[in-house]
């Protein structure tokens, strides 16, 4: 099965009103460059799910986003991602906050097909308080509560990852793959953006077969696009590009906003923004972090 297809071609199967989980990280391997094609859209209304960074932020400050289900939205070394902050204090968007595990068991819960999965996690927090949509529940067996986290189900999951080939198999090759995997079983549709497109004996190898992490049946489409985490960072491959981050922020503080940082770096296609942050070898230039 051939399943490449273009950015243009992933909007296109977008709709209005769609629950989209974005994987990746705070300022880790998100799919920037599927979410600079969706700000060049006309879509609106979506509901986002996920350990949100810029890729909230963005969208929310581009009017595409009617409410979030996140644990945290940051850019890690800036702690409060500035235009998600303007969102969520002035009333802009609806917002659903949990606990980072909480949110994997609602997309784990979505992926094997159950309404909800019991945790303690949460017992005696605001984060039942505060969300009606999330109950607390008896134990059938003793006298303990349980809350029940509400499975997420996703429309749409967007990953990006280090390599694919045309069948769907993705593979993350960075320390961590976050919680990647279960937003792509947890959606009707995953579309994976990938810095390099290899051939299928490329995963015949079992050192590389062993960083793919989810099935390629959940994988609908593959869409190259080398560089397309920036601003984010891609490990191995490139950091996360820390003076980039920095006048995007600083952009929330200035009289043009977020219209003006779109004028400055959007531009009309991915090639138009990559040539505006200094191209290719730039991005792969940027060094990885250090802790």
């Amino acid at each position: 099965m051939n399943k490449l297809m273009t950015a243009a071609d992933m909007v296109a199967e977008l709709e209005d009103g769609m629950t989209v989980g974005i994987g990746g990280w705070g300022p880790r391997r998100k799919p920037m460059a599927l979410v600079r094609e969706i700000l060049r859209s006309d879509l609106k209304d979506l509901t986002i799910v996920a350990y949100g960074g810029a890729d909230v932020g963005m969208l929310c400050a581009a009017n595409k986003v009617k409410k979030v289900v996140f644990a945290f939205v940051s850019l890690d070394f800036i702690p409060l991602e500035p235009y998600f902050r303007i969102a969520r204090q002035s009333g802009a968007i609806e917002v659903m906050e949990i606990d980072e595990g909480m949110m994997l068991l609602g997309l784990r819960a979505a992926a094997w097909g159950l309404p909800f999965i019991p945790t303690e996690v949460g017992l005696g927090t605001d984060i039942v308080t505060k969300n009606p949509d999330i109950q607390v529940i008896d134990s059938p067996y003793d006298d303990k509560e349980w809350v029940a986290m509400p499975a997420l189900p996703l429309d749409v999951a967007l990953i990006h990852a280090d390599r694919a080939d045309a069948r769907g198999v993705c593979q993350i090759a960075g320390p961590d793959h976050y919680m990647d995997d279960w937003f792509a079983r947890a959606a009707t549709k995953t579309f994976v953006s990938c810095d390099e497109l290899v051939e299928t004996g490329y995963f015949h190898d079992p050192a590389q077969a062993r960083l793919v992490h989810w099935e390629r049946s959940a994988t609908t489409g593959v869409i190259p696009i080398a560089g397309g985490a920036h601003p984010t960072s891609c490990a191995p491959l490139y950091g996360f590009d820390v003076p980039h981050f920095k006048a995007y922020a600083a952009s929330a503080r200035e009289e043009g906003g977020i219209q003006g940082y779109f004028e400055q770096y959007l531009g009309a296609s991915e090639e138009d923004y990559q040539q505006k942050v200094g191209g290719l070898d730039a991005i792969r230039a940027i060094e990885l972090p250090t802790y």
